[in-house]
């Protein structure tokens, strides 16, 4: 029997066997009067940094609070998008005008400010951390692409590759450690960890060839996918020794490890060719969420235990959902089945460089394969 039957078939059996219970709950940004939005982080006031798709097709970047939606428009720009908030209200994001992009902080206190290049015309802001330390990646005057590190005060610090020509920083913690994906020599793409001390690290894979990290917490515990040795891809935890599979954990479908919190709770997505779901991991113990049921992309955990992200009906809506949420299905701590995984931020940036921007926040089959 094909696999994506099997697993269909087995998940089908298993909602035969549970109640499901809706888990999500939309932050209330209105779709009549906004469109579609997708929530990418959350701090602990509850203040979002958000994108909402304008009825003409339009991304922007906004800024929500109990209810108020305020557009992080920048003057000139053509589309926008805001990814991380950090306790101080600072949203890190990327804002277009004509075919540039470039990455911003916005604050309250001094607006929005342009953190500049490596050389090249553009730049995209990734991650924030509670002292205002920016991550992201910008291409340089050979127009490739480099992960930056940036410092208020201070210009962007280039944080080289793992040999090839390109890298991309997606997370950074209160410690400035920075992760993201880098080409090494033969062209493949690997994890990294880079800290002052060390420099840039590659942090391996599950066998495969290729991997890539999107998040790390306080601890320097860092979370994303790598490719095995058939070719598909498992969720990792890297706990700085060595990649732990979350994907073997599971046993089905695509999975990416999205984001992790200081009590290393790990989210990310789960995906076969019939369905979606959302995955937590927490206190020894991986449960899955039905994407109807639940977040259908997730962005972020923050240390409050909210999962953010967006939850589909006809359409994405910003939602977010309790990292206890009652479980679509409980695999338990150590029950162990074979797993598989497509690469969101490989993705993403690669959907970036083609300038499909537009259609990446709001098109799934753009995050992943069906």
């Amino acid at each position: 029997m094909h696999h994506a039957l099997r697993s269909s078939l087995f998940l089908l059996a298993l909602i035969g066997g549970q109640a499901v219970a809706s888990t999500s709950h939309s932050l209330g940004i209105e779709r009549k009067q906004y469109g579609e939005s997708i929530a990418y982080d959350m701090n602990a006031a509850g203040q979002v940094a958000a994108v909402i798709k304008e009825k003409d097709g339009t991304p922007h970047a906004v800024f929500f609070e109990k209810g108020k939606l305020v557009k992080l428009e920048l003057p000139g720009e053509t589309e926008s998008e805001a990814k991380r908030i950090n306790d101080k209200g600072e949203i890190v994001g990327s804002s277009k005008k004509g075919e540039i992009w470039r990455a911003f902080i916005r604050t309250r206190d001094h607006g929005t400010h342009d953190l500049g290049t490596l050389g090249g015309p553009n730049s995209y802001g990734a991650a924030l951390n509670q002292t205002g330390q920016a991550a992201g990646f910008s291409d340089t005057p050979e127009r490739d692409w480099h992960a930056f590190l940036y410092t208020p005060g201070e210009p962007l610090k280039d944080l080289g590759t793992l040999g090839g020509r390109v890298s991309y920083a997606s997370g950074i913690n209160n410690q400035g450690q920075v992760v993201g994906s880098s080409m090494i020599t033969d062209g493949t793409r690997r994890a990294f960890l880079y800290d002052a001390a060390s420099g840039m690290r590659d942090l391996g894979t599950l066998g495969g060839r290729t991997s890539s990290a999107t998040a790390i917490n306080d601890h320097g515990i860092v979370v994303g996918a790598s490719e095995m040795k058939d070719r598909r891809w498992h969720a990792f935890m890297h706990d700085g020794k060595q990649m732990i599979d979350l994907g073997a954990k599971i046993g089905f479908g695509d999975s990416f490890a999205t984001g992790i919190n200081n009590e290393g709770h790990v989210v990310g997505v789960v995906d076969t060719a019939d369905l979606r779901l959302s995955f937590i991991w927490r206190d020894n113990k991986m449960t899955l969420h039905a994407a109807g049921k639940s977040l259908y992309l997730t962005n972020a955990i923050n240390d409050g235990g909210q999962v953010i992200g967006a939850s589909y009906d006809r359409g994405l809506y910003a939602a977010t959902m309790p990292s206890n949420a009652i479980p679509f299905v409980d695999m338990g701590g150590n029950k162990i089945l074979g797993f598989n995984v497509v690469m969101l931020l490989l993705a993403l940036t690669i959907a970036i460089f083609r300038k499909r921007l537009k259609g990446l926040f709001f098109e799934s089959k753009l995050f992943f394969r069906t």
